[in-house]
């Protein structure tokens, strides 16, 4: 029997690296042609499309002009787009209780790529996804959305915007598209391992083991098998859904586990 996911064209934002290298290599393992986008990632992401014969495409998601010419050059490949995942994001990193720490301008450049970006692209590419059978996209969230903290407040603001508008969307796109949102906690990336000694990398994914209750550190493939599994035809009945992946940090028991801390 063949794979529900055969055939289909995908576009994955900030594809190259991380989260959404991860995706595209699960997609494609399903069949699935892919369409690695990047803003400046573009030897990773150059190779990771040779090697799942998909096509690399630089585009800033934060511009909607950028947006419809990243779609368009999709359409042009390969006829057809079913399934969307919204990944490329970034950060600025500010205590939350430093008031001074943040200008407008910060927020405004934390949303534009991270709540702008995924609806411009949801809106450039509904009109060919509104043809498929099954088309489907997830927003990479975060659990610093849903409870406000996270590396900056304007960063905690922007992905609880995404993850609203994820609701807002699933709610007007249906039955034609369906929208839902992955929200990890802490991912031991590359980023975190290209500004860490191999020492310091492990250590740190040590620690966040040691503080949440499956006691592990949650890695790139960890999220990507989720945001695969919303993008799957199988999971139809699933829309508007914020599903976070943060090895259950959130149940806020690992306390417990802490030095100087009784349970």
């Amino acid at each position: 029997m063949s794979d529900r996911m055969q055939g289909m064209v995908a576009i994955v934002t900030g594809g190259g690296t991380g989260i959404g290298a991860a995706t595209v290599r699960r997609l494609a393992g399903r069949g699935v042609r892919c369409v690695v986008n990047y803003a400046s990632s573009r030897d990773d992401a150059e190779a990771l499309a040779a090697d799942v014969s998909g096509i690399a495409v630089r585009a800033d998601v934060g511009d909607d002009a950028e947006c419809r010419a990243l779609v368009a050059t999709a359409m042009d490949n390969y006829g057809r787009i079913d399934l969307l995942v919204n990944n490329a994001g970034k950060t600025k990193f500010a205590a939350h209780e430093d008031l001074d720490a943040l200008s407008a301008d910060d927020f405004l450049d934390l949303y534009r790529l991270n709540t702008i970006g995924p609806f411009q692209m949801i809106r450039a590419c509904a009109p060919a996804m509104r043809k498929g059978p099954a088309s489907a996209v997830v927003n990479i969230a975060s659990v610093a959305g849903i409870s406000g903290h996270g590396s900056s407040v304007a960063y905690a603001a922007s992905k609880g915007a995404l993850a609203t508008m994820t609701q807002s969307l699933a709610r007007v796109l249906a039955p034609a598209i369906r929208i839902n949102a992955v929200a990890p906690g802490y991912v031991g990336t590359g980023w975190f391992e290209k500004r860490l000694s191999a020492e310091g990398f492990a250590a740190l994914n040590d620690r966040i083991a040691s503080g949440v209750p499956m006691a592990l550190a949650a890695m790139a493939d960890d999220i990507a098998v989720h945001v695969v599994h919303l993008l799957d035809p199988v999971s139809r009945a699933l829309a508007g859904e914020i599903v976070r992946v943060d090895a259950g940090a959130h149940l806020d028991i690992g306390q417990s586990r802490r030095p100087g801390r009784e349970g």
